[in-house]
């Protein structure tokens, strides 16, 4: 019986490493790939002029973080690195013949291809999300929110939303609540019983206490079933049928931070998948096509009896996962036995507004203002281009 390493060691490896996506994963992989030697080819197909650090994007709303230590443009990530860069979007990834489709109509082939074109918001099909509510994913949707804000400080006894107490509506709600400073209210909706239900018991506590100190008024257990311009419809959501009792919630803006679904082009043909992610083995290729390798939002695992398990969704995974691609690429080029990816869990980091944070793992249960500071340097240094993070990190040590 062969295994998924030995099938993926017949692959003719002639053509470039292809990496669909200039996230934490895919621009981990390609700055990993980089520094092999031999270098192989390398191209990165990646629409926007820059990369986002996700985490930190609540200190850019805040200005406590400018645009260039949080989002580097991809041409001074990638300069004299020895990456091709296409400023596109893929829309076909052709497996049988290894090439993939642009929107531009530009035919790229590969000999191995590494998916990771990261995830975009789930609406789960509610009526008025798509058309009304807020995102807060990217640059522009940082300046949308700005512009809210003043005009919120400008006109009292209004109200902001956000929907989802996971770990980007907690942060955001604290990081509004102290923007917004007494001028409107900030409510947050949960259809769960708790907020940040996969996160750590410590953090979990600590958020709850910055929450309620700020003001932030928590509807848990409340469903969304549907969203106007100024009016958000709220239902118990163990209740069924369009005749169930339910509450309306005035507002001046709806951020919806509920759920992501996985963001890829079309596939031919279609791979196996789980839930719209592609199924991988222990070496991240995706089953079937041994030369296609998924990671981070796009990938789920599959066990020893047949089921699917999720690796974590987390910026720290498809950094893990973007070096351990490059690895496994490596090694099938070369011949050898890939080793298989293995998560390390390094730890569970919240923003709890302005100059607060929470912190456990590392060694570290913290809180307060020394649990911001370490945050942010611990995700500076992380950076993917190490000389912007020490310069992103001693502007932050000399600005105090």
């Amino acid at each position: 019986m062969t295994t998924p390493a030995a099938e993926a060691k017949a692959v003719v490896d002639s053509g470039p490493v292809v990496i669909v996506g200039g996230g934490f994963g895919g621009l981990s992989a390609a700055l990993t790939l980089s520094q092999q030697r031999p270098r192989p080819p390398i191209v990165l197909i990646e629409p926007n002029e820059r990369f986002v650090f996700l985490p930190l994007l609540y200190e850019l709303l805040s200005r406590e973080l400018q645009v260039w230590e949080v989002a580097p443009s991809y041409d001074s990530l990638l300069r004299r690195r020895g990456i091709a860069w296409i400023r596109d979007q893929v829309s076909t990834i052709n497996t049988v013949e290894r090439t993939v489709l642009t929107t531009a109509g530009d035919h790229v082939p590969y000999g191995h291809l590494i998916l990771a074109s990261g995830s975009e918001p789930e609406d789960f099909g509610i009526p008025g999300v798509r058309e009304h509510a807020l995102r807060f994913h990217n640059l522009k949707d940082v300046v949308i929110l700005r512009e809210r804000i003043q005009a919120l400080k400008r006109q009292h006894q209004r109200s902001m939303v956000i929907v989802g107490a996971g770990a980007a509506g907690v942060e955001l709600a604290c990081k509004l609540a102290d923007l917004v400073d007494g001028a409107a209210s900030v409510h947050l909706i949960e259809r769960g019983e708790e907020i940040l239900p996969n996160a750590r018991a410590f953090n979990r506590e600590q958020a709850a206490c910055a929450l309620k100190r700020r003001g932030v008024v928590l509807h848990l257990k409340h469903a969304v079933r549907s969203v106007e311009a100024n009016l958000v419809n709220l239902q118990d959501p163990s209740l069924q049928g369009d005749h169930s009792p339910s509450t309306s919630l005035a507002h001046d803006g709806l951020i919806w931070t509920a759920g992501t679904r996985p963001r890829r082009p079309e596939l031919k043909p279609e791979p196996q998948c789980r839930g719209g992610r592609l199924l991988v083995n222990d070496i991240l290729c995706s089953l079937g096509s041994p030369e296609l390798l998924a990671i981070g939002d796009v990938a789920v695992r599959q066990t020893m009896d047949d089921a699917a398990a999720p690796w974590p969704h987390t910026a720290q995974a498809a950094l893990q996962q973007g070096e351990a691609a490059a690895r496994t690429v490596m090694a099938l080029r070369a011949g050898s036995e890939p080793t298989p990816f293995q998560f390390r869990d390094l730890g569970e980091m919240l923003s709890l507004g302005v100059g607060e944070a929470t912190i456990t793992g590392m060694g570290l249960t913290l809180a307060g203002p020394l649990a911001f500071r370490l945050r942010r340097l611990i995700y500076l240094a992380r950076l993917p281009d190490l000389s912007l993070g020490l310069r992103s990190a001693g502007a932050w040590a000399l600005g105090g």
